[in-house]
């Protein structure tokens, strides 16, 4: 039997189910291959925002209506690039990794658009942020496995909002790595993002001291759950269970956190994952540890018995070993910091150069016989070193973008 030949549609008329083919070159769309099956309604938009007109539906056309318009197009004309260079991996990496940090700042912008309304308009706030929680899920899915990209918003210290979002990125990355419903993974998300709102009513010189804090202002600093719940909890928008994220994201199964000292039985696995994720990211601010394997180390040695070790062992493998951050040394003597998660743990992406700071550029260790050697201490790095690798910048966390 003759093989049908494939047809043509209008954008407009995508549907989950399809597998379609771009009018375009692989180097203009940010999918890794042109043939897409959608699967995720999120592919759907992106192509929609690529402005083509019409793409080529390889498979599922029954799934069309009878109405929609169609063309054939002969196999042996159909106006599509069949062939696609070998892939450039460097390039892909350099592309999810762009498009993780600009999506990070969409995201930072629209969280203190949400924030700024919750005095004001807090309906507008809560749509906002339902938004921008169904955003984030839909880059969260949108590879079969996830993996986290180093980013940043270029201030010295992160905000609260910033904070917010990297807490739900890691939370919310343990939570799929659990298999946890998407209804629980929305109260995480928005949990997550909002969990620190309460320090906003905390004197900016105790929030921002670098110094240690007085018993007086670590009581002040400690009330900040308390307030975050009084301001959400007053209009009735937020469910409980976000509520419940928001005052007890400081509380440890041992029952001596604060500020209800809750046992592991009143504390659900929402909660708790919100609270690990929140405590990893406070160990590389608070104590100034900011290697994040450091930071791990630190939960291993400190908190044994105060997060359940299976909420910590899924962090560490949504992390890896070298966790983006890292500060690394290399076999070949190069020094980099890490970029981004793999599969290949103990080959991420770096973005390196030599002990004087020369030769930086990104590196895929994955393509080169040069693996990590040992994790360094940015003591280690020449001043030329750590201004190259940005050493000292604050570490967040969002969604590689791209499947590396």
């Amino acid at each position: 039997m003759a093989k049908s030949n494939p047809i043509s549609i209008p954008v407009s008329e995508l549907r989950l189910g399809l597998t379609v083919k771009l009018p375009l070159s692989w180097t203009e769309h940010p999918f890794l291959i042109n043939r897409i099956e959608l699967k995720e309604q999120a592919q759907i938009e992106m192509i929609r925002g690529l402005k083509v007109q019409h793409v080529l539906v390889l498979a599922g056309a029954e799934l069309l209506d009878e109405d929609v318009p169609k063309e054939e197009v002969p196999i042996e004309d159909d106006g599509f690039d069949e062939d696609m260079p070998e892939r450039d991996v460097k390039r892909e990496a350099r592309v999810a990794i762009r498009k993780s940090q600009k999506r990070f700042l969409d995201c930072v912008n629209e969280s203190r658009s949400l924030v700024g309304k919750l005095g004001s308009d807090p309906e507008g706030a809560y749509r906002l942020s339902a938004t921008l929680v169904e955003q984030m899920l839909e880059h969260l899915f949108e590879q079969e496995a996830a993996y986290l990209a180093l980013v940043s918003a270029g201030e010295q210290g992160a905000s609260v909002t910033q904070h917010g979002i990297s807490v739900a990125v890691l939370s919310l990355i343990i939570a799929k790595s659990m298999d946890m419903p998407k209804k629980d993974m929305r109260d995480i998300a928005l949990g997550a993002l909002l969990h620190d709102i309460g320090k906003l009513r905390v004197p900016d010189n105790i929030r921002r001291k670098r110094g240690p804090l007085t018993t007086q202002e670590i009581n002040f600093m400690n009330q900040h759950p308390n307030y975050g719940h009084e301001m959400l909890s007053r209009n009735g928008l937020f469910p409980e269970e976000v509520l419940h994220i928001i005052r007890h994201h400081h509380e440890f199964i041992d029952g001596t956190g604060f500020p209800d000292g809750l046992s592991a039985k009143k504390i659900p696995r929402t909660t708790q994952i919100v609270a690990l994720a929140n405590d990893f990211e406070d160990q590389m601010t608070s104590h100034s540890i900011a290697s994040p394997q450091v930071a791990l180390g630190y939960l291993f040695k400190h908190r044994v018995g105060k997060h359940d070790e299976a909420l910590i062992s899924t962090l560490v493998k949504v992390l890896g070993i070298y966790p983006p951050g890292t500060l690394v040394h290399l076999t070949d003597g190069s020094l980099g910091k890490v970029m981004m998660t793999t599969r290949e743990v103990k080959q991420p992406q770096v973005w390196a150069c030599n002990a004087a700071g020369g030769d930086p550029g990104l590196r895929i260790l994955m393509n080169e016989d040069v693996s990590i050697d040992r994790v360094i201490k940015i003591e280690e790095l020449s001043e030329a070193a750590i201004r190259v690798l940005q050493a000292d910048a604050p570490i967040s966390y969002y969604f590689a973008a791209l499947e590396a």
